[in-house]
């Protein structure tokens, strides 16, 4: 499995392409904090917010509706907030009695169970579009540009650089675990459900040894070859006027937002 098979970049020739990564990662913070500041029942504000997301997804060459149709994958995430339904300010718009629980919407609770969603909706679009326009290495650089901890980015740019090595490792042992569990034509191998839990955790075993001296050998690897902590990239990231821009006008546009949504 090569790791192009966890990129979620996808290479063409626009303005969000060109941008230096610092930028993008600041307004899409920003962007996900002006959602989570924004007053609950702030329409208007929600609108506008989603109204930049398409006029980015427009400058990305990647299609309007780009990260809207990749944004449901969350919605199972997001119902998890159903509850603020049944907050106990507000009006009661209905009264549900199952045995001795008593069930009560409120107004202001579902006005908050909408907030949320689109909340969480316009903060998933926003990580889509960051991602999809953004090769990691230049978020990791971005990362360290910005002063985020070195042990952090290091980390992550190591997890996601082996983690199709992990994959690999993992198949490598099920089919193992296939070959030696012979069972007969209709049949389902293995034993009872203890066994297989038992197996499983011999396995779990077997890839964190195996992960544990791959990381040391390329570890040593890596100090045999110069390195000093802090990784490296031959592409020089610069700020041009392009990128301080559209950074001053994405800030400007984010405190607007949030005008509106408290005047609104």
């Amino acid at each position: 499995m090569h790791a192009d098979a966890f990129d979620r970049y996808y290479s063409a020739e626009s303005l969000l392409h060109r941008l230096d990564p610092r930028v993008k990662v600041v307004v899409t913070v920003l962007l996900i904090l002006s959602n989570a500041l924004l007053p609950d029942g702030a329409w208007a504000a929600f609108g506008l917010t989603w109204i930049f997301l398409l006029l980015a997804n427009s400058a990305s060459n990647l299609g309007v509706d780009f990260t809207f149709r990749r944004s449901f994958i969350a919605l199972p995430f997001m119902l998890v907030a159903v509850s603020a339904i049944f907050s106990p300010s507000g009006q009661a718009l209905a009264e549900w009695t199952i045995g001795s629980l008593r069930i009560v919407p409120t107004d202001v609770g579902l006005i908050r169970f909408g907030s949320i969603l689109l909340r969480t909706w316009l903060s998933v679009q926003a990580g889509i579009l960051l991602v999809a326009v953004t090769q990691f290495p230049d978020l990791i650089h971005a990362f360290e540009h910005l002063r985020v901890p070195a042990v952090l980015t290091t980390i992550v740019a190591f997890l996601y650089r082996y983690l199709f090595v992990l994959t690999d490792e993992v198949l490598r042992l099920l089919r193992a675990r296939d070959s030696r569990s012979a069972a007969l034509p209709g049949q389902k191998s293995g034993r009872s459900v203890f066994w297989r839990a038992q197996i499983a955790g011999h396995m779990a075993g077997q890839l964190f040894l195996r992960s544990y001296e791959r990381s040391d050998r390329i570890y040593n690897a890596m100090l045999a070859r110069g390195y000093t902590g802090q990784m490296r990239t031959l592409r020089a990231h610069l700020m041009y006027r392009r990128d301080w821009f559209v950074l001053t006008a994405s800030i400007f546009a984010l405190l607007f937002l949030q005008l509106i949504g408290r005047i609104g």
